[in-house]
C-alpha cells in the first residue's frame, strides 16, 4: 500500500501479498521528445497523438515554443505548426531544458546549425551532467559551442557553416547519436554516425534512415537536403515505465498485472529478455505496429527469480532499467552481477551508488563496483527510509521494493517520479489494492 504523501514529499510503501489489475502507463518520453522536435522542423502542420504529460517531454515543448514554434493541445492531440529547417526564431532568453538531458542534447544538435545565438540551461541536476560528449562531435562539424566546465549552460554561437563528418561514438549513446544526426540536417554533405554497440534507434527510424552494418559496426548516414514532411506521430506506452511493474508483478507473491500498448522496440527491451532469463513469467500478446514502432500487451505474474550476469552489448538497451533490475536481483535467489554500466554514474544522480546505498539500507547484500553492482539475492528485506536522490528512477525502484519488505519503505523527495511517470504512486496504490 502507498500512504498519502507527507508534507516534505515523502511516500511510504507498505508490503502487499498480491498485485492485480490493468496498469495505465505513460507515453514513451524518448519517442515524444523526438516527435515534437521533428514536427517542429517539419514542412507543414503535424499532429502528435498520446503526447505525455510528464515533466521531461513538457520541457521539450516549452523549449520549442521559445524558438517560435506554435503548439496547441486540442482535445488531447498536439497540433504543431512546423517551421521547416530554416524557420526557427531566435530565443529571447536562455532556453530552459528543466531536468531533461534528452531535450538539451538533441536541441544542441539542432541549434548548432541555426543562424542565431542560443543558450541551453537546465536545473541543478541537469547542470551536473556531462555535455562534452555532444560538444566534441558538433565542434568537429564546425559548430561554435562553449560549455561551463564541461557542463550546461551551453552557449551556441549561430551562423556557423556545418559540414558533414564521420563520427564513431566513443560510448553507446542514443542522445549523442541523435544530436549528431540532427545537426547533419543543417550540414553540407553526408553526416555519418558509427556505432560499435547499438543504442535505442528511435531517431533513425523517425528520420527514415537505413542502417548499414559491416565488420561489427553500424553506420547511419543523413544527407544534406533531407526534408521532414508533416505527418501524424503516434507515441506508444513507455517500456521504461512498464519495467517497474514487470518487476513488481514478478516479485510480489500473488496476482497478475496487464500492461497494454507497450512499446517493444528491440533497442529498448533488453530487460524483457533479462527478466525471462531470471525466470519471470511474462507473456506478450496482441503484437502490432503504432507509428512505426512495435507495440504489444504484456502480462506478468509472480515467479521465483534466479540471479543472472548482465553486461556487454545488453547494457545500452537496458541502461534506464538497471535501478529496477537491481531490486529484482535483491529478491532473486543467488548472485546477480551487473557490469559495463559506468554510464549510470553520470545520470540524474550516480545511480550505482544510489541503488547500492538504498538496497543496503533494506538489508540487501550489495557490493558496488567501478562499473556495476554485485548483488547476493534472497536476503530478507526490511523497511527503512531511503532517498530518491531527486532521481525519478531511483524513487520508483525503491517504491517497488517497498512492496516486498517486512515493514514500510519511506522514499524521500518521491515526487520526482513526475519527471517520467506523473501518476506512478497512484498507479502503484491501484495495483496493490485496486483503488487510487
Amino acid at each position: 500500500m502507498v500512504d498519502a504523501p507527507h508534507s516534505d514529499s515523502t511516500r511510504s510503501v507498505r508490503p502487499t501479498k498480491s498485485l492485480v489489475g490493468t496498469i495505465a502507463l505513460p507515453a514513451d518520453k524518448s519517442i515524444a521528445h523526438r516527435a515534437a522536435m521533428l514536427a517542429a522542423l517539419g514542412d507543414g502542420n503535424a499532429q502528435i497523438v498520446n503526447f505525455p504529460t510528464a515533466d521531461d517531454p513538457q520541457s521539450t515543448l516549452s523549449c520549442l515554443r521559445q524558438l517560435g514554434v506554435e503548439i496547441e493541445d486540442r482535445e488531447g492531440i498536439l497540433h504543431v505548426a512546423g517551421r521547416g529547417l530554416e524557420g526557427l526564431r531566435p530565443p529571447t532568453a536562455p532556453i530552459d531544458c528543466g531536468n531533461s538531458g534528452t531535450t538539451m542534447r538533441l536541441l544542441a544538435g539542432i541549434l548548432a546549425g541555426q543562424p542565431f545565438d542560443s543558450v541551453l540551461a537546465g536545473d541543478a541536476s541537469l547542470s551536473r551532467r556531462p555535455m562534452g560528449r555532444i560538444a566534441d562531435p558538433l565542434t568537429a562539424m564546425g559548430a561554435a559551442i562553449q560549455l561551463t566546465d564541461g557542463h550546461a549552460p551551453i552557449r551556441i554561437t549561430g551562423g556557423q557553416l556545418l559540414h558533414g563528418i564521420e563520427y564513431r561514438l566513443p560510448v553507446p549513446s542514443a542522445q549523442v547519436k541523435s544530436a549528431v544526426l540532427l545537426a547533419g540536417l543543417f550540414a553540407d554533405g553526408e553526416t555519418t554516425v558509427v556505432e560499435t554497440l547499438p543504442s535505442r534507434d528511435h531517431t533513425e527510424r523517425m528520420l527514415g534512415l537505413d542502417a548499414f552494418e559491416m565488420n561489427g559496426l553500424r553506420y547511419l548516414t543523413v544527407q544534406d537536403g533531407l526534408r521532414i514532411p508533416a505527418r501524424t506521430w503516434a507515441v506508444p506506452r513507455d517500456f521504461s515505465a512498464a519495467a517497474f511493474f514487470l518487476v513488481a508483478g514478478s516479485i510480489v507473491a500473488e496476482g497478475s498485472l496487464r500492461l497494454r500498448g507497450v512499446g517493444l522496440n528491440p533497442s529498448r527491451t533488453a530487460l524483457l529478455d533479462v527478466l525471462r532469463a531470471m525466470g519471470a513469467s511474462i507473456t506478450v500478446e496482441n503484437e502490432r505496429v503504432l507509428g512505426g514502432e512495435p507495440i504489444a500487451d504484456l502480462s506478468v505474474s509472480a515467479a521465483p527469480l534466479q540471479g543472472i550476469s548482465v553486461g556487454g552489448a545488453l547494457i545500452p538497451n537496458l541502461i534506464d532499467e538497471i535501478p529496477i533490475l537491481a531490486v529484482a536481483a535483491a529478491c532473486a535467489e543467488g548472485r546477480t552481477e551487473i557490469r559495463d554500466a559506468a554510464e549510470l554514474r553520470v545520470k540524474e544522480t550516480d545511480r550505482l551508488a544510489a541503488m547500492a546505498a538504498n538496497l543496503k539500507a533494506l538489508g540487501a547484500n550489495v557490493e558496488e563496483t567501478e562499473d556495476g553492482l554485485l548483488i547476493e539475492g534472497g536476503q530478507p528485506l526490511y523497511g527503512a527510509t531511503v532517498s530518491s536522490y531527486d532521481d525519478h528512477r531511483i524513487a520508483m525502484a525503491m517504491g517497488v521494493a517497498g512492496l516486498v519488505t517486512r515493514d514500510a519503505v519511506t522514499v524521500t523527495d518521491a515526487d520526482c517520479a513526475r519527471i517520467s511517470f506523473p501518476d506512478f504512486w497512484d498507479t502503484l496504490q491501484y495495483a496493490a489494492h485496486g483503488e487510487k
